[in-house]
């Protein structure tokens, strides 16, 4: 008799994986844990398949010993992150919407020729920026093994039997799942800022330095032309200070330090086998003058090359590469250069090289030598990724600026009591500073440990200029920005470091850009914008730059006014602010701070910039990539290449195609919107902010003490001691709701405010009409599929006050079926995400093996807050945790 395989689906890669799973699991579990896994996983894929005889899941789940509980777990989060692989590699049918070439396409039928987006291109800057956020929970070990699976499917892909090392390819394939089984998937020990900084740096080095020059040799082929390169890398990784006492000016070094190696290892390693590449005699082929001058120059006295001018050119540049390497690093090249050479002074000087030998091999014009792959992709590399790799941005709070500059202007006797001023009197003491060229800080003086961090940080983000080029730190980022006074701070402090000048010209090598996040800051931020830059020195550093940046923070804006008021409010700040932007005369860059959950601002990227208000983007956007998301998206170079594709060319089409909308359109829905957001914001903060109990509730209906105890952020999960909801950080408060799988912040007040809108067939005209609207209920949908009441009724019965948890968590279940019922109403659907074939599919996949993992951690969690102490007990529950965010893919 055939053994049952461990899992049935109609990915075929899902279908291979999951039997090399279940080969695995039974080779080195056992065929009784294999075979009371399968039970489990056969009741529960038969159960959502309908069945009417389906076996019941829990009589198999109440059999496992403590043991066989932490097996089951891995075994489930190991399938699920194979499916996760499957389904990336397989993909959308619907990805090639996301493609330039699609979107030329779609433009040229509007009127909008291929010369218009190049010059929309050759102005454009979109970045993807990469987070530290704590939401991804797999240690980089298990990252790594899942990686090496997706190199050997692709050779299976490519009908190879041998892998590169000359082993079976699917032998190879189940030894990585045997590792991966065998691969302690919990963190032990706190994961520190270096930790982070290394695992962003592996994604950059294996899958961003390769994918993205890449991606541009296919846009050259599309567009028929070169575009500048006008998409680049961002992080914040190492210079997020907000909230976070581990990120200092050491951290801050460690990481533009490691970045630089890794970006210039990389250069050194492409030129070594460009030399190897370009043979080419003088004897047989001409060579221009800049190339006969890097050949001279070079050093390279080795007769066997005397009549290869390209690889003595080679040689030579390679040898200011390392030396390069060498004073960026402190260490000495891993290749050591075969003659002596000064550094480069900046990226700029090695491009305008590898340009003129680019120049000389186009001159001979023959058999497509101008058009070395290797020498176009290497240039475009230095050209997007500079000797920094990504930009890193600063970031910290503007009430640690305020104390901060309060303490300078005290101890320098200019003013005994900042913070004591209201907001025209700080705004005059701070221009005043600024105008001076006289420096607050004395290096005789006495200083607080936060000032002189503080101070510190900028200090180092000036080295870092001089080091590897300005492009290394372009931003600082405001964290609670309220109001003028808050960017002026910063330029204070970055005037101590040299990098804010107010003579002759005012100049910001640096700019202060503000970080707009509660529902109130976010009403308030067209007219700080219009204070800020009506101040003629701002006018002059924003028309240096050639824009001023501002930030929308998108996580706490939903937890303070819930889903729906908190996009509304997002859309409507961005239209305010792009009118003011327009009235100054000054172009705008919107970075969009997103997360991995709808809850934080999660969904389509493609249609998320698609909805953007009409004249907002104008080929300028960064988003952040966090967590999760990252190895969802990057974790491999086909996904990359997707993704990458798809911001690209939403941007390109947000920017270029008319309005979608008429006037009387757009009148009218705003007004119906405001009525529904108003509805949506009371009911929410009904529920979170002024139901007594309601904290209590969700502290103990979800594993929030028990995430906060995962070893996988710098970060605390707080930012106080403090039980409150709004001392909480959006993260936590996300992610905890996604276990429970009650997901309440991407949905929670959208029912009640649609069904008591009067109006359905305008509802459903704005979903035809809307991308705003249509992609809001889209992502909304995507969350109330992966909620289940029925699971998150078994959390809330872990709350110890039975009338509390029954009176909040009736209210919560009664919303959900309210939203579902209106959200069917008003896209004319019969069930959730009918329109969406694909995405349904995924998720219900998924659906059976995430719920046993909730039965279990509910048992686990009862067991761990009743004093059980025994280390399978905490192990099975952290597990259960990485498990089900691993299964539901988008969960902070």
């Amino acid at each position: 008799m055939t053994p049952p395989r461990l899992v049935v689906t109609q990915n075929a890669d899902a279908r291979f994986l999951g039997k090399l799973l279940g080969d695995v699991i039974r080779e080195y579990g056992g065929e009784t844990l294999f075979r009371r896994i399968e039970y489990i996983r056969a009741a529960s894929v038969d159960r959502y398949r309908g069945l009417a005889n389906a076996r019941n899941v829990e009589p198999g789940l109440d059999a496992l010993s403590l043991d066989e509980t932490v097996a089951f777990v891995r075994s489930f989060m190991l399938f699920s992150m194979l499916a996760n692989l499957a389904e990336d590699r397989q993909g959308d049918p619907a990805d090639h919407e996301g493609e330039i070439a699609t979107a030329l396409q779609r433009l040229a039928s509007h009127g909008v020729d291929r010369a218009q987006a190049l010059a929309l291109l050759d102005r454009a800057n979109v970045v993807p920026v990469l987070t530290a956020h704590p939401t991804e929970v797999m240690r980089k070990s298990m990252l790594d093994h899942r990686n090496r699976i997706a190199v050997l499917m692709r050779a299976r892909d490519a009908g190879r039997s041998e892998s590169e090392e000359g082993e079976f390819v699917e032998q190879a394939i189940t030894r990585q799942i045997a590792l991966l089984w065998q691969t302690r998937a919990l963190r032990r020990e706190r994961i520190y800022v270096a930790d982070e900084v290394d695992v962003a740096l592996a994604y950059l080095r294996d899958v961003f330095l390769p994918v993205v020059p890449a991606l541009y040799a296919r846009w050259e082929r599309v567009l028929g032309a070169r575009p500048r390169s006008f998409l680049r890398l961002g992080s914040w990784i190492g210079g997020d200070r907000d909230g976070n006492p581990h990120v200092t000016a050491d951290s801050l070094q460690h990481a533009l330090g490691r970045a630089s190696q890794t970006v210039l290892a990389d250069y050194l390693e492409r030129l070594h086998a460009l030399g190897a590449e370009l043979s080419i005699s003088s004897e047989l082929a001409s060579v221009s003058e800049a190339v006969a001058r890097l050949a001279e120059r070079s050093g390279d006295a080795n007769p066997a090359r005397r009549d290869e001018p390209y690889r003595r050119a080679i040689t030579g540049i390679y040898a200011r590469l390392a030396a390069t390497y060498q004073k960026l690093t402190g260490r000495a090249a891993p290749r050591p250069a075969s003659v002596s050479a000064e550094a480069y002074p900046d990226s700029d000087s090695l491009r305008a090289d590898l340009v003129d030998i680019e120049r000389s091999l186009e001159a001979g014009g023959r058999a497509g030598l101008g058009a070395i792959g290797s020498l176009t992709r290497l240039i475009r590399a230095v050209d997007t990724f500079g000797f920094h790799l990504a930009t890193l941005d600063l970031r910290q709070n503007a009430d640690v600026h305020q104390r901060v500059v309060a303490e300078l202007l005290k101890v320098a006797g200019v003013e005994p009591d900042y913070r004591a001023l209201d907001e025209t009197a700080r705004v005059a003491v701070l221009r005043r500073e600024l105008a001076s060229e006289r420096l607050l800080a004395s290096p005789f003086a006495s200083y607080s440990a936060e000032t002189l961090s503080e101070l510190e940080i900028v200090r180092t983000a000036a080295k870092a200029h001089d080091l590897y080029g300005s492009s290394s730190i372009t931003t600082y980022i405001v964290s609670k920005s309220e109001s003028v006074s808050d960017l002026l701070e910063v330029n204070v402090l970055l005037k101590e470091a040299g990098l804010y000048r107010g003579h002759p010209m005012p100049r910001a090598a640096i700019m202060a850009v503000p970080l707009f996040e509660t529902i109130g800051d976010l009403s308030r931020s067209s007219q700080t914008m219009r204070d800020w830059l009506s101040l003629p020195e701002v006018a002059a550093t924003t028309s240096a730059h050639g824009y001023q940046e501002v930030m929308l923070g998108y996580s706490d804006s939903n937890k303070d006014g819930g889903y729906l008021t908190s996009v509304w409010s997002l859309h409507q700040a961005t239209r305010a602010l792009a009118d003011v932007f327009e009235e100054f005369g000054t172009t705008m860059q919107v970075f969009h701070g997103r997360g991995g959950a709808v809850g934080r601002g999660g969904g389509s990227s493609f249609a998320a910039i698609r909805a953007q208000p009409h004249g907002s983007v104008r080929g300028r956007i960064r988003i952040t990539e966090q967590g999760e998301v990252i190895a969802a998206k990057y974790g491999t170079p086909e996904g990359a290449m997707s993704n990458l594709e798809a911001i690209a060319s939403a941007t390109l089409l947000a920017s270029l195609e008319s309005e979608s909308l008429s006037s009387a359109d757009r009148r009218r829905f705003a007004v119906a919107m405001e009525s529904i957001s108003s509805v949506a914001f009371q009911a929410y903060r009904s529920l979170v902010y002024e139901s007594p109990g309601f904290s209590t509730v969700f502290r103990q209906m979800t594993p929030l003490r028990e995430i906060a105890d995962l070893k996988i952020g710098s970060r605390p999960a707080s930012r106080t001691q403090s039980d409150r909801i709004e001392d909480l950080r959006a993260i936590p408060w996300v992610f905890s709701w996604a276990q429970a799988r009650v997901m309440l912040p991407g949905w929670y007040g959208v029912g009640q405010a649609l069904q008591s809108f009067a109006d359905a067939s305008l509802l459903r005209d704005m979903v035809d009409a809307w991308p705003f609207f249509r992609a809001t209920l889209d992502n909304m949908e995507m969350v109330l599929s992966k909620s289940n009441m029925v699971i998150a009724e078994r959390y809330a019965s872990l709350v110890e006050d039975r009338a509390l948890a029954a009176d909040i968590f009736g209210r919560i279940r009664d919303a959900w079926s309210a939203t579902q019922e209106v959200l069917l109403s008003v896209t004319g659907q019969t069930h959730l995400l009918e329109r969406n074939p694909a995405l349904d599919a995924s998720i219900r996949l998924r659906l059976p093996y995430i719920e046993p993992l909730n039965w279990l951690q509910v048992e686990l969690l009862k067991r761990h807050r009743a004093g059980e102490n025994d280390p399978r007990v905490r192990d099975g529950l952290q597990l259960s945790i990485n498990a089900i965010a691993t299964a539901l893919r988008n969960s902070g």
